[in-house]
């Protein structure tokens, strides 16, 4: 009986770990994301330091940066120490960085 809770609680949380992570992940359609790298291309921006803030997916712009609008797209986009970011507007998390 004593194996088996074990098992059933290991279980529980490799799963409860999975959905918190999941959560996190935010996936950009294949479509936004094509419309998203052309609109950039076409757009180009110059790009700006913000010091302390790491570039990677889930990092938080603070509110002096300024977000560009992709026309269609819910995303914002900006330029961060020449790597061209896309951000969610409602957090200001950083949801993919372009290469």
């Amino acid at each position: 009986m004593k194996m088996h809770l074990t098992t059933a609680a290991a279980g529980l949380l490799l799963f409860a770990g999975a959905g918190a992570v999941a959560a996190q992940d935010v996936v950009i359609e294949p479509e936004q994301e094509t419309v998203i790298r052309e609109y950039v291309h076409k757009q180009p921006l110059a790009s700006i330091e913000v010091p302390g803030v790491k570039l990677s997916v889930g990092s938080v712009l603070p509110d002096t940066v300024e977000l560009h609008e992709v026309p269609n797209v819910k995303y914002r986009y900006v330029v961060v120490d020449n790597q061209t970011v896309v951000v969610d507007p409602g957090t200001r998390k950083i949801v993919q960085v372009l290469q």
